[in-house]
């Protein structure tokens, strides 16, 4: 027999809920041991609620109040741990800020310093070039003097020959009158004499009186002559002593213009090396540049030597010279690339030239305050001054030797495209635009359009600058 439709839904109903009734019946009993279990460590508690007309209660079993303290305990726990965190990133962003502080503060001074001695080398150079000018001028006019001399004596030499040999003649022509005299008086003494015979003798004895006075004044001359001479040779070997020891001050000066040369044009090489450059080509190019018929600072001291082979103090001259106009140049090219920092105020490096994030960095970061000033790290031309982009407020410049910088995110720009500027002058504000997470200057270097590392000109040139 078939049970009516509506019957055997009332089955399936009934059975239904006794097998729904159950489950909740084995749920209830695992509950319950479950509250058994925490009874020990968190017995039941009633929470009591009254008010005006009447009084209720919350029963909090022991598996709420398990919830309730977990919950507080991972809440207390998450709080402790982002305080420590929020705690150590203060601290250590208040000590890399105050190390900053303090390199910044010896970089500053170490610059100071460098630039003190740079200045003092500079000077200890004119003033050692200037006692190097006044030497070879009084060795010029000692030389000068010492070939007058050398000629006085030679004339003096060649006067005595000839007094000398006026006196031989005179000497013999008085002996031969002496002689004839004689025979004339023993040839009167034998016989009478004429009147003119007479005459003639006394005209050969006035002859004999005139010749004598001659030899005198001769045998005077000679004597003077002989006494100019001996105070010619004196004069000569004084002047040859004062030559030997101008020679010596002069090697003095030498030394001390070479060491003032050396110490002053070592860093120099050093930081163009360090940077990589080609320092020979570059040297070239700034002579290029600045060479020209109306000379000027770089021209060097050129020396007469009337066609003979320089001495060895003119050969070591031209080598100071050359030294030092090679400083030169190498000061005039410093100025025009960028070695120096594009900031003077507080800073911190947060992000280097290299891959980041999968990308490459192409340069690098420097946080700072909101409007620090941004400076030009070396001479150039303004190429771009506006807004590019990811870049923000960028500022571009065109410096020599195929070498451009670029300054990013600024929040405000002082400069104009085509203006030329010098290192340390003021380009823009810090400032956070464009693709930027937070205040800081991205700081390039491109050399022929490629980016290289901005740490390795500004560490070439820290102990310089």
């Amino acid at each position: 027999m078939h049970r009516p439709k509506n019957e055997a839904d009332g089955d399936d109903s009934v059975t239904s809920k006794n097998l729904h009734g159950g489950q909740l019946t084995v749920v209830s009993r695992v509950a319950h041991r479950v509250d058994r279990m925490l009874e020990r460590r968190f017995p039941e508690r009633r929470l009591f609620l009254r008010s005006d007309a009447d009084m209720r209660f919350i029963r909090l079993s022991p598996t709420t109040q398990l919830v309730a303290w977990t919950g507080g305990a991972l809440v207390t726990g998450w709080t402790i741990i982002a305080s420590a965190i929020l705690l150590m990133d203060n601290i250590g962003s208040g000590s890399i800020r105050d190390q900053a502080e303090r390199e910044q503060a010896l970089y500053e001074e170490r610059i100071n310093q460098l630039a003190a001695e740079r200045n003092l080398r500079a000077q200890e150079a004119i003033a050692a070039q200037e006692r190097f000018n006044i030497a070879l001028g009084q060795i010029s006019e000692m030389q000068s003097a010492l070939l007058a001399s050398e000629d006085r004596r030679k004339e003096l030499e060649t006067g005595i020959e000839v007094i000398q040999a006026t006196l031989r003649r005179t000497m013999q022509e008085r002996e031969e009158a002496n002689e004839e005299v004689a025979a004339l008086e023993s040839k009167l003494n034998a016989t009478e004499v004429t009147s003119t015979e007479r005459g003639r003798i006394e005209d050969m004895s006035q002859t004999l009186d005139i010749l004598a006075l001659t030899l005198n004044d001769t045998a005077s001359q000679r004597d003077a002559a002989i006494l100019n001479a001996i105070r010619a040779d004196d004069v000569v070997e004084q002047m040859a002593l004062d030559h030997k020891l101008m020679e010596e001050r002069n090697d003095r000066i030498f030394a001390q213009l070479e060491d003032a040369v050396s110490v002053s044009l070592e860093p120099l090489d050093k930081m163009f090396r360090a940077a990589g450059l080609p320092t020979d080509d570059i040297i070239d190019s700034i002579r290029r540049g600045y060479s020209g018929t109306g000379g000027g600072p770089l021209t060097p001291i050129t020396f007469s030597t009337k066609g003979e082979p320089l001495d060895s103090d003119s050969v070591r001259a031209n080598s100071i010279l050359e030294q030092m106009d090679r400083m030169n140049l190498y000061r005039i090219a410093a100025e025009k690339l960028p070695f120096s920092l594009p900031l003077r105020t507080s800073f911190r490096y947060t992000s280097g030239f290299g891959p980041r994030w999968g990308r490459m960095h192409q340069g690098t970061d420097f946080a700072g305050a909101h409007g620090s000033p941004i400076l030009a790290t070396g001479d150039g031309v303004v190429t771009h001054a506006g807004w590019a982009g990811a870049y923000g407020r960028l500022v571009k410049i065109r410096h020599e030797f195929g070498i451009e910088t670029r300054y990013a995110h600024m929040s405000e720009i002082h400069v104009q495209v085509g203006q030329r500027v010098s290192r340390g002058d003021r380009i823009g504000d810090m400032g956070n635009t464009g693709r930027s997470t937070g205040t800081h200057l991205h700081y390039e270097v491109r050399v022929n359009g490629s980016a290289v590392n901005p740490m390795t000109y500004i560490k070439a040139g820290r102990d310089v600058f």
